[in-house]
């Protein structure tokens, strides 16, 4: 059919005809209401949202969904810091004991923290709401990633030193050189007056003054990398590389009996004491090296130690 029926009562006839609605007309009636209700739509939405200040209820859903999984972010946050300062904590025994045990050198702090440096690694995560804050998630994510990777490639460095922990108990510097009821301690590691010009000065060892010809023994186990003669400074001297960190040396020796590249135990005589080099008497110039630092041998070594309990050391080797 062309339109819909329709029946209009005739006063003339006084009955009822047929009439028909053009379908254009139906339409545009149709569109109109379609209009008005858009409109009408609108002007509800305007003032419940603006007006009012009201949330749609696909808006509030949003809103709930939004913080529920920020929530899981931020307990996720909470977690990384937890296992951060966890890690943290490994670091500081690693730099400050693992690795000084065994000679090590300590991973420079700028190592184990430093970030990615693609400057677009993140732009993906930008232009959102909450852009920010995935960000500096992501950023905590990847920082801990590469903290654990580092900590567990020094663990694999540190493996293998430490299944060698038995040698370097012999090899530590931890007896006196001489045996101390025969010597004197005249000076000690630290600022002292120079006995040749007066001037402080920082003594970098200890000076064990005894009879000339005293001997003198290795403090622990290594191989001799010196043994030679300066008119003036040290002398007749000989340095001992103990390995895991350590060096010994020996000075103003009156002769020495080891050479080059000759690997000693702990407690093998190396020298006799003399007062060859820059020296005012008869005595031992003994200093401990650790890392490429002077140290005090005081602390390597008991110095009451008993003269048979020392005698038992040398001759057990």
């Amino acid at each position: 059919m062309a339109g819909k029926k329709r029946y209009v009562f005739n006063t003339d006839t006084l009955a009822y005809d047929l009439q028909k609605i053009p379908l254009l007309k139906r339409l545009s009636k149709g569109m109109a209401l379609f209009l008005l209700s858009l409109v009408v739509f609108a002007g509800y939405y305007i003032i419940y949202t603006k007006v009012l200040k009201l949330d749609t209820p696909k808006t509030i859903a949003l809103r709930q969904t939004s913080a529920r999984l920020y929530s899981k972010i931020e307990v996720v946050r909470e977690r990384m810091e937890d296992v951060q300062r966890d890690l943290e904590e490994l670091q500081v025994r690693d730099n400050n004991v693992y690795r000084p045990i065994f000679g090590m050198e300590a991973i420079p702090a700028e190592d184990r923290n430093s970030s990615y440096g693609d400057s677009q690694r993140y732009t993906h995560l930008s232009g959102f709401p909450l852009s920010s804050f995935m960000i500096d998630a992501e950023k905590s994510m990847d920082l801990l990633y590469k903290k654990a990777y580092v900590q567990s490639v020094s663990f694999d460095a540190v493996a293998p030193v430490a299944g060698r922990a038995n040698s370097m108990a012999s090899c530590v510097p931890a007896i006196p050189p001489v045996f101390l009821n025969r010597v004197r301690l005249t000076s000690r590691f630290g600022v002292r007056s120079d006995p040749m010009s007066g001037a402080a000065k920082v003594h970098s060892g200890l000076d064990l003054a005894g009879h000339s010809g005293e001997p003198v023994y290795a403090t622990g186990d290594g191989v001799v990398v010196e043994a030679s003669f300066a008119f003036f400074g040290y002398g007749n001297v000989v340095i001992i590389d103990h390995g895991f960190g350590y060096k010994t040396r020996y000075a103003h020796l009156k002769r020495f009996n080891v050479r080059v590249g000759d690997r000693v135990s702990r407690g093998d005589e190396i020298a006799a004491m003399g007062s060859t080099g820059k020296s005012t008497g008869n005595h031992l110039h003994y200093e401990v090296e650790y890392m490429g630092r002077k140290v005090n041998p005081l602390n390597y070594f008991n110095i009451n130690i008993t003269p048979s309990e020392y005698e038992r050391l040398v001759e057990s080797r």
